[in-house]
């Protein structure tokens, strides 16, 4: 099984949006990242996300583009919500997952996956960026791709995408 983490894209400030909704730029590379994974046949079951608007935006950005995946709200992916039963509930799962939430929320998430211990910090979590992980007797990083490291990679001579092996 794969575990696909994202974060949501960049949001509006809350001064100008109270409920934080993606900024025109969070959903340019929402769509960027979403048209990069449709590129590469990836594939979602389900998809999980948090109540949080810039997550929901996010999360409908991504199941347009990465086949209609089963799309469920989850009340425990909030960005300062526990981590520490998601392992035994996603692992029976045996279906490729995308979870669409928050820093610190996936960060805690993905080092607990890794390491045993969600104080780990292995990789970097950037807004609109996925993390794929995969679960066979133990928790590895695939790759990880993020709307800026599509944008400096495009049109440059020996960039071969081919290599994420979705």
């Amino acid at each position: 099984m794969k575990l696909y983490t994202v974060q949501h894209g960049i949001s509006l400030s809350e001064e100008v949006d109270p409920e934080k909704s993606l900024s025109p730029e969070g959903e340019k590379q929402s769509r960027k990242i979403a048209e990069f994974l449709k590129e590469k046949s990836v594939q979602v079951d389900v998809l999980w996300h948090s109540p949080k608007k810039r997550a929901v935006q996010t999360a409908h950005i991504l199941s347009e583009t990465v086949a209609s995946p089963e799309i469920q709200e989850r009340k425990d992916l909030n960005p300062m919500d526990p981590v520490d039963n998601l392992p035994q509930e996603i692992e029976p799962l045996e279906k490729n997952l995308m979870i669409v939430g928050h820093l610190p929320f996936l960060q805690k998430l993905v080092s607990l996956l890794l390491s045993g211990t969600e104080d780990n910090q292995f990789i970097s979590i950037k807004n609109s960026g996925v993390i794929c992980l995969e679960h066979t007797d133990s928790w590895k990083v695939l790759w990880a791709v993020t709307p800026g490291l599509l944008e400096k990679q495009k049109g440059e001579a020996g960039f071969d995408s081919s290599k994420f092996g979705c």
